[in-house]
């Protein structure tokens, strides 16, 4: 049985307010999530007081959105307990997500997986947390030390928005699985 693929985003955005920017990203990735068998998990969002649920926070979403069919694909993924949410990790990351794989254009070598590599992960039964900053800088320096493995998917540097690279990402994966 091939392991789960969860894309997580990171927040680096403001970390005291909700903001456009999470609204879209959030909106933007559970049609990608649901279309390519993924799970969804936010770190360090600063949900307003009153979302306390992954679904309260896709109720609301799907009122303010006309993305992904008005939010129907977010609230899909949390019906089905695929949409988490979690506050900044301390020391690591939820293991109930599997291995964490730093997506980047610029890999530490040493670091350094191919998606090939990771999708023969995923294929062998090991989940896999995709990893995506967000904001200008994208994943801060500390994390980029705990993750065992950083992945370029273009394989040739290439910088990505983010949208685009949590669209790409997931996509590759899954082509590669088969």
């Amino acid at each position: 049985m091939p392991g789960r693929m969860t894309i997580g985003l990171y927040n680096t955005y403001d970390p005291n307010k909700f903001r456009e920017a999470h609204r879209r990203v959030l909106a933007r990735s559970g049609p990608v999530a649901l279309a390519f068998g993924c799970n969804l998990a936010t770190f360090g969002f600063p949900y307003e007081k009153e979302m306390r649920t992954p679904q309260e926070i896709v109720d609301w979403l799907s009122t303010t959105t006309t993305i992904g069919e008005g939010g129907e694909y977010l609230i899909e993924l949390a019906k089905a307990g695929r949409f988490s949410i979690f506050d900044k990790p301390g020391k690591g990351f939820p293991p109930q997500f599997g291995e964490l794989i730093v997506t980047t254009r610029k890999p530490e070598p040493e670091k350094a997986i191919s998606p090939k590599k990771v999708a023969e992960m995923v294929k062998g039964g090991q989940s896999v947390l995709l990893l995506f900053g967000l904001g200008p800088h994208g994943l801060p320096k500390e994390i980029f030390k705990v993750g065992k493995y950083h992945m370029d998917i273009t394989g040739q540097g290439i910088s990505m928005e983010t949208a685009t690279a949590i669209g790409a990402v997931p996509a590759v994966l899954r082509t590669m699985l088969g």
